[in-house]
């Protein structure tokens, strides 16, 4: 009883808020309030997987089956905030709390035994050390989570690259193309993967890894994202 008096003190005196609109969180929310997560711009692409502008992007990169993506991104929009959030404010529990929605969101959809195993696009350790943290891993555990799977690292990013940003998709090609290697090949093989990342834009960061999951044969792959756009 001591425990739950210093823990209402200490909520009253250093309140939660939601990581987005600084509201302050109700004991049953965690990281994100009901008001913005029922404005996050859902895409529903776990509906139309296999006929979306995400899959045709892919198109001639990697032969994957599935490409999905939880939000829509746009610039100054609550999914860039969400990001920014994520990656650069020290929130790996927020990257976890949305991979479980997402989760939840495709077990409701009929996904729960789609894949054996989600796998996350490794950072360079370098970077990793520097963040603390590689938030995509924090998001596909999250989905993991909901859908009662294991979240592996089966991909080592072998050397840092240059910003994406501003690059040509040619040119984004060419900086990730032989970055990526996979890791266990006789675990991987016969596997079906959900191999996640934060964003898709030109999709050649997720189809470099693909295609390095690829040549340890597993039955299937296919892509998600916590965030996609133009």
């Amino acid at each position: 009883m001591r425990f739950n008096y210093w823990t209402d003190f200490l909520s009253l005196v250093f309140p939660q808020t939601c990581c987005l609109c600084n509201r302050s969180l109700f004991p049953f929310e965690n990281e994100l309030c009901k008001i913005c997560i029922s404005a996050l711009p859902i895409t529903n692409y776990h509906l139309i997987p296999n006929d979306n502008d995400l899959k045709t992007k892919l198109l001639g990169l990697a032969p994957v089956d599935k490409v999905m993506a939880y939000l829509r991104f746009s610039k100054k929009g609550i999914s860039q905030k969400l990001l920014h959030q994520i990656k650069y404010k020290n929130k790996p529990l927020l990257a976890k709390v949305v991979g479980l929605q997402y989760g939840y969101l495709l077990k409701e959809a009929g996904y729960e035994s789609n894949w054996t195993e989600i796998v996350p696009v490794p950072l360079h350790h370098r970077k990793r050390e520097i963040r603390g943290y590689n938030q995509s891993e924090q998001f596909g555990q999250g989905i993991a989570e909901a859908l009662g799977i294991e979240c592996k690292r089966y991909l080592l990013r072998k050397q840092a690259t240059e910003t994406q940003t501003n690059k040509s998709r040619i040119d984004r090609w060419k900086n990730v193309s032989e970055v990526f290697e996979a890791l266990n090949a006789d675990d991987i093989k016969g596997k079906r993967i959900l191999l996640v990342d934060d964003v898709l834009t030109t999709g050649a960061t997720l189809a470099s890894c693909a295609h390095a999951l690829f040549k340890c044969q597993p039955e299937q792959i296919d892509l998600a994202v916590l965030a996609a756009g133009d």
